[in-house]
């Protein structure tokens, strides 16, 4: 994006909007004049960020605004800085770096695999505990090579129950904010210490669901699970429509249960639609694809089996075990793509190695702490889960700037920052939610930032470097805007590219 085009963006190519803009020769530019490129490109940083925060687009909103240079800390601009407003997943930031600063860039969770049985031949004469610890990486794959490995000792048949131990963390599936209009889809997917991934983007606690026309109108469209599973029920709704007209599908479980309704046209000619359904109590969930693997692998229960929860006893023997990617590894989706569920995990996480509990309550004061401990007032700021979901979660943009000013420092920044979304990267796991936007050089592969987004929220905060090679920090909260979401991106990519343009020293 180049400075013509943010000058169009802004709406500000005619008119200025901001007195006093600067000196064309012995004349004052005022309000009344037109801005050209040229002018606006030899304007000051604070001037700059006047005009592009007058747009009319930003009228009834609180716009918190904070930049700092990245080397000094000094205060370059601030606009409503220490308002207190909404991060949305800029919150990330914040459960990311108290999670490298708390577990370690190291750190892996466990996953294990009991008895509290013996073999007798080819029985297994006890029951078999799955024991999760939190990952949220766990795939079908990898129950399927725990039944290998069960299978690999021996034992063909089991005289006992299933059980999944979750108890790891708390039974609180939800954060205490979250909408009941989340709840179905991914972004607000059921938090437990044993659950599943339907594939490597690690959104823990959903099956994929995919609808995919038929051959003829008339019937139904095919709906097909990833991974297959028994434990949700699909309620198929749809109606096939001859080619040439639109579809409309709808794929939403309904609330307090694991009937997901897909319903809605597809035609003949139509495209596969696929959404990230959540699942209600995901321990089941995993208890499910786990006995389907075992079964796949000719392992049966025997006798009056069940599958439920419980807790393993302290004398269970370990079979086998996996653990994840460490955690600079997971910051990768958790950031980049901003995992909602990980954010979570996270917190919960924290709270079990600190304080030996893993819930919410106890993992947001360890991130109360941390954020303490790099530069924020713990007085100023209101924390409510781990992934900015929450709309009661409060933090000044003067804060999360100093924030990321204060972590440089830190023996983990290089992961951390590595972790953020870069401006104009198409790959996902390098641009994430920032690969399509600014595009173009300065900003591009230069901005890099975490995003966030809210109904009526919009946020960007992270690093950018400026055209003479000064590192800059910046926040940008957007709260209560009524217009499109893209709009208020567009603004704030704006800001960012200024700020990759912009040159102190000329």
């Amino acid at each position: 994006m180049r400075l013509k085009q943010v000058l169009l963006i802004v709406v500000i190519a005619v008119v200025a909007v901001f007195p006093m803009l600067g000196q064309e020769g012995n004349q004052t530019i005022t309000a009344s004049d037109e801005i050209t490129e040229k002018e606006f490109a030899e304007a000051n940083l604070e001037e700059k960020m006047r005009i592009l925060l007058e747009n009319e687009q930003l009228d009834g909103t609180v716009t918190g605004v904070s930049i700092k240079h990245a080397e000094t800390g000094e205060q370059l601009f601030s606009q409503d800085g220490d308002i207190r407003l909404h991060p949305a997943s800029n919150m990330k930031i914040l459960t990311a770096a108290a999670a490298l600063e708390t577990l370690g860039e190291n750190y892996q969770f466990t996953t294990e695999v009991l008895t509290d049985g013996k073999k007798r031949g080819k029985v297994l004469h006890g029951d078999l505990y799955l024991k999760g610890k939190g990952d949220p990486t766990l795939l079908q794959d990898d129950f399927e090579q725990f039944a290998k490995d069960i299978k690999a000792q021996g034992i063909q048949k089991i005289k006992g129950d299933l059980v999944g131990d979750d108890t790891w963390y708390d039974d609180v599936r939800l954060s205490q904010d979250l909408n009941w209009s989340d709840e179905p889809f991914y972004t607000g997917a059921q938090v437990s210490a044993l659950t599943l991934s339907p594939n490597e983007d690690y959104d823990a606690g959903t099956v994929i669901v995919q609808v995919s026309p038929a051959e003829e109108a008339g019937g139904q469209a095919k709906v097909t699970l990833t991974p297959e599973t028994d434990y949700v029920t699909i309620e198929n709704k749809t109606k096939m429509v001859p080619a040439g007209e639109s579809k409309d599908i709808s794929i939403e479980r309904e609330h307090g249960s694991n009937t997901i309704v897909v319903e809605g046209t597809m035609p003949v000619d139509g495209s596969n639609s696929r959404s990230w359904a959540s699942v209600w109590e995901p321990t089941g969930y995993a208890l499910d694809v786990f006995e389907k693997a075992l079964e796949e692998e000719n392992i049966r229960f025997i006798g009056r089996s069940e599958r439920k929860t419980g807790v393993t006893p302290d004398a269970a023997r370990l079979l086998t075990s996996k653990q994840s990617m460490p955690l600079h590894e997971l910051l990768i989706p958790f950031m980049k793509l901003s995992n909602n569920g990980h954010g979570e995990v996270l917190t919960k996480e924290m709270g079990k190695v600190v304080s030996g509990e893993g819930s919410w309550e106890e993992g947001l004061e360890v991130i109360e702490d941390v954020a303490a401990q790099y530069g924020m007032d713990k007085d100023t700021i209101q924390l409510r889960d781990g992934s900015g979901m929450s709309h009661k979660t409060m933090i000044p943009a003067h804060d999360l700037s100093q924030f990321l000013y204060e972590v440089q420092a830190s023996d983990w920044f290089e992961a951390f920052e590595y972790s953020l979304p870069v401006a104009g990267e198409s790959d996902r796991f390098v641009g994430g939610t920032l690969r399509n936007r600014m595009k173009e050089e300065p900003a591009k592969g230069n901005v890099t930032a975490k995003t966030g987004s809210l109904t009526g929220v919009s946020t960007l905060s992270g690093y950018v470097t400026s055209a003479d090679g000064e590192e800059l920090i910046f926040s940008i909260l957007i709260n209560n805007y009524l217009g499109s979401s893209s709009s208020m991106r567009a603004i704030e990519d704006a800001i960012a590219t200024t700020l990759a343009e912009h040159a102190f020293n000329e």
